[in-house]
């Protein structure tokens, strides 16, 4: 499956330059990040969890780290953060192989927040769909269009 369409119609309707970069098949975003030869700090790791109420949000972390919960909680203002169980990424990705989610939480009515590790990279790396396709795009431009908040969520 190459990339989401709806993903690729949604950065080059926000005039976004991005690259495609083809891979071996990989499942994990630290093993994306290595097929792809780039850095595990640029490549983006999605995560989704639900608070004890309320819709869902987007973690948006470096393939090398992860996410601490209960700071995201703080970072959020919301309580009992749980993560989304794969098998119902279906139902919010739905032009997403399972497990290749795109960092672009606004384009399915996420709120989005960004790993502040992110602005320190001129690039980021993300899955768009498909487990053996990745796209990079500027920081600047992922920023404009995706107006995440951005904060430190990494586990330290």
């Amino acid at each position: 499956m190459p990339i989401s369409a709806r993903v690729q119609s949604f950065l080059e309707g926000g005039q976004v330059p991005f690259e495609v970069l083809e891979h071996p098949q990989a499942f994990t975003a630290q093993g994306v990040a290595h097929a792809s030869h780039v850095s595990g700090w640029q490549m983006a790791k999605v995560v989704v969890v639900r608070p004890s109420s309320g819709p869902p949000l987007m973690a948006v972390i470096p393939a090398s780290c992860r996410l601490d919960l209960k700071h995201f909680e703080l970072v959020t203002g919301r309580k009992g953060l749980s993560l989304v169980p794969e098998a119902e990424m279906r139902e919010v990705f739905p032009d997403c192989e399972t497990g290749a989610m795109p960092p672009l939480g606004n384009l399915y009515g996420l709120p989005v927040y960004v790993d502040e590790h992110f602005r320190r990279e001129q690039q980021v790396v993300f899955q768009a769909g498909s487990h053996r396709e990745a796209v990079r795009v500027g920081w600047a431009d992922f920023e404009r269009l995706v107006r995440p908040t951005v904060a430190d969520l990494c586990k330290h």
